[in-house]
């Protein structure tokens, strides 16, 4: 009976992944950010206007990430933290349905994707704190990539859904398979692609529903009198302790830049191939079911590697991998690849980059699922919110520098290409860092 009820707990936790995943896939990487570069017509200006947004909702999730960990470790109930930030996903994401091309307001979208994404992340700190729960310390590398792995294959059905039924040619008004958007949806007014804003918050919904009839928080206690206080002044104390943890330390910091990085990939590949390469959102859209293809296989065989090798090497082989797939990116233009002038209408930089696409998407599912089973093994036991609220802050201390760094870029030099170039920076930089940390923690 009891090994009956952790298997729907672990299957309830697994549909979080699921549920929230769209937010990544449609809305910040292969649909709605294609879709500004449409309205805004000229992709430097739109890579650079994403930029800022989305550097100033990093900003919001490191400032609050590790409080707001630490008083749900002092004052009990991850889950009701997940229904509030729940609701600022729904908001966020359904009022992007109001991104109409005829009246657009980059602020006021840029505003609601920002609340969603918020609520994503902050509901995302919980429920990774529940990952030591769910398993002992050898099985937790497979727990957490069979969970990326089923994150990744809703945000794949999500996907193709958006690209078959809904999402809209900018010159055609097809969908990719030359079908109207459905419920008679007017492609003139992009409302097909538009609907990818309602879509993610109704799949939030709807899949949430097993996560909240089947998790219970094993932690679930009443707040003790002054608990706000007493959680500042253990997170005071935790993050002055780090020095002595040299381990945990080190793997904050390295984390920190390359997830950095690798949150840079993925919010800026649909938005730089539909201004460099000239893809529509429907390519981009392809190049999207590609890339999550490769990251649902590799994260459930990431999850077995992480499990056999531990999570260092995997996270340092990825690190490399992605290294070397931001030099490539950087490196192809529609008239050339790598350098070498390309005869006119060749299609060898949409294939370079699609290679590209599939390496992004499976070393990002591997490394994103190896980084939280890694964290798991660096924090205090006791602590875990509060630790996964110091991943987060580890991951947005410096989320805003990723796309602020490509904005500023972007517009000194007028170039997407050279704009992305920080990218490389923040991978070498996790990868020094990465050295100093020990497998099993200090």
């Amino acid at each position: 009976m009891e090994d009956t009820s952790l298997r729907k707990r672990i299957w309830g936790w697994f549909f979080f992944d699921w549920a929230s995943q769209p937010y990544n896939t449609l809305l910040l990487t292969f649909i709605f950010g294609p879709y500004v570069k449409d309205l805004m017509g000229d992709g430097t200006a739109a890579q650079a206007a994403w930029g800022y947004g989305i550097a100033a909702a990093g900003i919001v999730i490191a400032l609050l990430a590790p409080i707001l960990g630490a008083i749900a470790d002092t004052g009990g109930n991850r889950l009701r933290f997940i229904w509030g930030f729940s609701v600022l996903y729904v908001l966020g994401s359904s009022m992007l349905w109001f991104a109409d091309p005829n009246d657009f307001n980059l602020y006021g979208t840029l505003f609601f994707f920002a609340i969603g994404l918020i609520g994503m992340e902050f509901a995302t700190i919980f429920t990774n704190s529940m990952l030591p729960d769910l398993g002992p310390k050898e099985e937790i590398g497979r727990i957490s990539g069979n969970g990326w792995a089923f994150g990744y294959v809703g945000g794949l059905i999500a996907l193709v859904t958006m690209l078959v039924f809904f999402a809209e040619s900018k010159t055609t008004g097809k969908t990719l398979i030359g079908l109207d958007p459905l419920f008679g949806l007017d492609p003139k007014n992009r409302e097909g692609t538009r609907a990818v804003g309602p879509l993610t918050a109704i799949w939030y919904i709807i899949f949430m529903v097993p996560f909240f009839l089947w998790v219970r928080d094993p932690r679930q206690h009443a707040a003790p009198k002054g608990a706000v206080g007493k959680a500042l002044r253990q997170l005071w104390k935790t993050v002055t302790s780090l020095p002595n943890h040299p381990s945990r330390f080190a793997y904050l910091g390295s984390s920190m830049f390359y997830r950095d990085a690798l949150n840079g990939m993925y919010t800026f590949g649909g938005i730089y191939a539909a201004g460099v390469l000239g893809w529509s959102v429907v390519d981009v859209g392809v190049f999207g079911i590609l890339a999550i293809l490769a990251g649902a296989i590799f994260a459930k065989i990431g999850g077995h590697l992480d499990d056999r090798f531990g999570p260092k090497p995997v996270i340092t082989t990825c690190v490399w991998i992605l290294m070397g797939v931001g030099i490539g990116i950087v490196m192809i233009r529609p008239d050339s690849l790598f350098g070498v002038a390309l005869p006119e209408g060749s299609n060898l930089p949409n294939i370079a980059f699609y290679i590209f696409g599939a390496c992004i998407g499976a070393a990002g599912g591997v490394i994103q699922s190896a980084s939280r089973t890694m964290m798991v093994r660096q924090a205090d036991p006791e602590r875990m919110t509060e630790a996964f609220g110091l991943y987060a802050l580890s991951g947005k201390a410096t989320s805003f520098l990723a796309p602020l760094s490509i904005a500023i870029v972007t517009s000194l030099t007028g170039s997407q290409s050279l704009g992305i170039t920080p990218l490389i920076g923040l991978f070498v930089i996790g990868l020094v860092l990465l050295r100093w940390v020990n497998a099993d923690g200090d």
